[in-house]
Parts: C-alpha cells; sequence; structure tokens
C-alpha cells in the first residue's frame, strides 16, 4: 500500500469519528477523564493548566535526594558548630571569633602526628569544603531538560565548547573587520599566560560541576590554545582565565652581605646558624686565613674529642663540609660559638649512671656550626657557588624539633608493651 492511500485512510478515519465526539466521548478521551467528568455537568468554566500538571517520576526522586541532603548538611553543619565551640572552651578561647585558623593550631596541638603527608593528617572542616557541591534541578516537573544539551550527559563541559567556539568565531570577524579597515593586531597587546597553567583534570570537573575523563580534558585543553594563540585573544582574556590558576613563587632571592674588614684590613663575615634539638651557633669566618677552626676558643677536633677516643669523626665532617664544597679549606679561619638549650643528657650504664655527657647533642651542635659556616661562606664566593652550596642543602634551615611527649606513653612515640594476659 503506497503512502498516499494511509494518508488518505487517516483523514476517513478522522472524519468518521468527529461526529461522535460528542455522544461517545469514552471513545476519544482518556478513561480517567470520561470517569472523573460528570455527563450532566455542562459547566464552561476554564480549567487552570498549572493545577492539572503531573510531576514527573525523575522529579519526584530528585526532590527526595535534594531534601535527604539538605537534612543531612543541615546536621553536619550543626555538628560542626558545637564541636567548634567545644574545641574553643578547650583552648580557653572565645567560640564566637574562633576562626578556621584557630581551628588548625588546635587541632595541630591536640593530635600531634608524625605523619609528612598533610592530607593525611587530622583535619576539622566545614562541611561545605568537605562534601562536594551537588547540581540543582536540570528539569521542570514534567520531566522536560532545562538545557539543551541534556542528553550529552555532559552539558556544562558541551556548553563550554560551545562558548569558546562562538568567541573565537567573534575574533574571527572582528579580525576580518579590523584587516578591511587596514588595522593590524597590535603586538604588544598580545596576551602572557606567564605565572598561571591550565586547571588539572580533578579542578576542571570542579568548576563544572561534572567529572571528566582525560580524553575530554585534552580536547578541552586544545580548544583554550587554539583561543589564546589567536592574535586578538586578550579580548577574552577574563574568559581564558577563569580556567587558569595562579602559580605560587616558592623561591625567592636573598641578599647576601657584603664582606666586613677589620682594623687591620682582614676581611670577615658573622652570620647565625640553626639546628634541631635547640642548637644555636655564632660563627665568625675570617679571610687570608689558614684553615684553622676553633669552637668556644677549643680547636675543632678537641671539642668533639670523647671519652679518650675520636669519635666524632662524622660531626668534625660535618663542620668542614661546606669549607670542602666552597674549596676554602685552607683560605680562612673558623671562630665560633655554640651553644645547647635542650635537655641535659646522661649517660645509662652502670659505670657512669647520671653523669651528663662531654658534649650535648653533638650532632646537633655540628648541625648549627655547618649552617653557620655555610652562611657566612657566602660572601665569600660566586652567586655560581651559592647556588651549588645551596643545591647541596648547606644554606638549608633545619627547622625540625624535638617531639613532645604524650600522656600514656613512655616518650614522645614509644608506648607501653600490650599484653593479652
Amino acid at each position: 500500500m503506497s503512502l498516499g492511500r494511509l494518508r488518505v485512510l487517516e483523514m476517513l478515519r478522522r472524519a468518521t469519528l468527529a461526529p461522535l465526539a460528542g455522544l461517545r466521548p469514552s471513545l476519544c478521551q482518556p478513561l480517567t477523564t470520561a470517569v472523573t467528568e460528570d455527563p450532566l455537568d455542562h459547566s464552561d468554566q476554564p480549567t487552570d493548566p498549572a493545577t492539572t500538571r503531573k510531576t514527573s517520576k525523575a522529579m519526584m526522586a530528585y526532590m527526595e535526594r535534594a531534601a535527604k541532603h539538605e537534612e543531612f548538611m543541615r546536621k553536619e553543619i550543626s555538628e560542626f558548630e558545637i564541636g567548634k565551640r567545644h574545641l574553643a572552651n578547650m583552648m580557653g578561647e572565645d567560640p564566637e571569633h574562633f576562626t578556621q585558623r584557630d581551628i588548625d593550631r588546635s587541632i595541630r596541638y591536640l593530635f600531634p602526628t608524625g605523619i609528612f603527608d598533610k592530607k593525611a593528617r587530622p583535619r576539622m572542616l566545614h562541611p561545605s569544603e568537605v562534601f562536594p557541591q551537588q547540581k540543582e534541578a536540570q528539569f521542570d516537573e514534567t520531566g522536560r531538560p532545562f538545557h539543551s544539551l541534556f542528553y550529552t550527559l555532559k552539558p556544562n563541559f558541551y556548553m563550554t565548547l560551545y562558548d569558546l567556539v562562538e568567541r573565537l568565531n567573534q575574533l574571527d570577524k572582528l579580525e576580518s573587520k579590523n584587516v578591511a579597515r587596514g588595522q593590524l593586531p597590535d603586538p604588544s597587546q598580545k596576551l602572557s599566560l606567564l605565572g598561571s597553567e591550565w586547571l588539572n583534570v580533578v579542578e576542571l570537573g570542579k568548576t563544572l560541576l561534572e567529572p571528566l575523563n582525560e580524553h575530554q580534558y585534552q580536547e578541552f585543553i586544545r580548544a583554550m590554545n587554539r583561543l589564546v594563540e589567536h592574535p586578538l585573544s586578550y579580548h577574552q582574556k577574563d574568559f581564558i582565565f577563569k580556567y587558569r590558576k595562579t602559580l605560587q613563587v616558592t623561591s625567592k632571592v636573598e641578599d647576601v652581605p657584603e664582606l666586613m674588614f677589620d682594623a687591620d684590613g682582614r676581611p670577615y663575615m658573622e652570620a647565625d646558624g640553626f639546628r634541631k634539638k635547640l642548637a644555636r651557633a655564632r660563627v665568625t669566618v675570617r679571610g687570608r686565613g689558614s684553615g684553622r677552626v676553633t669552637v668556644n676558643g677549643i680547636p675543632l677536633l678537641q671539642y668533639f674529642w670523647r671519652n679518650g677516643s675520636r669519635s666524632g669523626n662524622q660531626d668534625v665532617a660535618q663542620v668542614m663540609f661546606p669549607l670542602q664544597v666552597a674549596g676554602l679549606l685552607d683560605a680562612v679561619d673558623v671562630e665560633a660559638t655554640v651553644r645547647y638549650a635542650g635537655p641535659v643528657q646522661r649517660y645509662a650504664d652502670r659505670e657512669r649512671k647520671g653523669q651528663p655527657h662531654p658534649v650535648q647533642a653533638p650532632s646537633a651542635q655540628a648541625g648549627a656550626l655547618r649552617h653557620g659556616v655555610a652562611v657566612a661562606l657566602r660572601s665569600f664566593v660566586d652567586k655560581d657557588m651559592q647556588e651549588t652550596m645551596r643545591i647541596a642543602g648547606l644554606l638549608t634551615r633545619d627547622v625540625r624539633t624535638r617531639e613532645r611527649y604524650k600522656p600514656g606513653k613512655k616518650g614522645a612515640r614509644k608506648g607501653r608493651t600490650w599484653k593479652k594476659r
């Protein structure tokens, strides 16, 4: 049967059923309408479509999930506020002015840990920072989606790409107009991306509220780079930097003090050395020397002489290491004073039990001396040697401190032996 005959039969069927619409409403209208309506009611009052509109199952499911999420967030925020007030009272501070910075400081004090990774350390954050933000409803009550790209499953991502192409077309049109007028792009206004980088795949997904895979992320980066390479890309600076983040400067250039000269015209430089376990050193390096090193008025080898045997060779090597790297072993003299302000270390064996060590925390004192010598030697060498010393770690201060005692343990970390019986 041809398509024309099918259309003619359909027209005849509609024409046949049209006169019967008023006599037999059940054949032309839904069953629910025929049952609920009164056939004797002839009122012509118009019906409000808003009252007869039904809510779709998808909307009802979304409203149920949204209500549960709001109740969950309300409960979490309430518990966070209660915990913050308790924490402020424990630290003896005002709960009304207890900020997130105070919370972090209190957590570090109450829960000391030696875990290196900061993400693994205990923290107390606001629930809005812990739980991810959820999307709002993307469809109306009848289930019709608001967004034209809803069925792509990534509407925000593909809408961003669509917006990017529109902006690129606008720049092409603007460039064509400028060429027609004889105006060339100004090279001085070229967009610079120094000091920033693109958001990574996780950060971009959080910005768009949609998880992205690596293929989609690379597609987005290629499109954005094409926009950046346009001669008039500076017109879309705000849009481009919306998806870039500023790089933090981690290194800074320190001013190296110039050499000082004594009454005899001999160059010298003074510096402070710091080391873990509360060791401090004051070092004076004098030029035109012979390699003599004294600590607290005692030669270096004798200062680290312990119990009649030279067991401090490693400490001596630590102090001499900056001089060896700089190549000034026999060219300068070093005068240093060092002190240790930590707890007194005593012998634990039977013969000398309770007697203090002749050199308190020798490794800490040697580290403080090494740091002070390296800092003072910067004024005697050029910039290339300063960089070599920095890479070798000689100019880096050791910020480690003694870990405090924990209640219920024998020491900072050592616990008591657990026995089942």
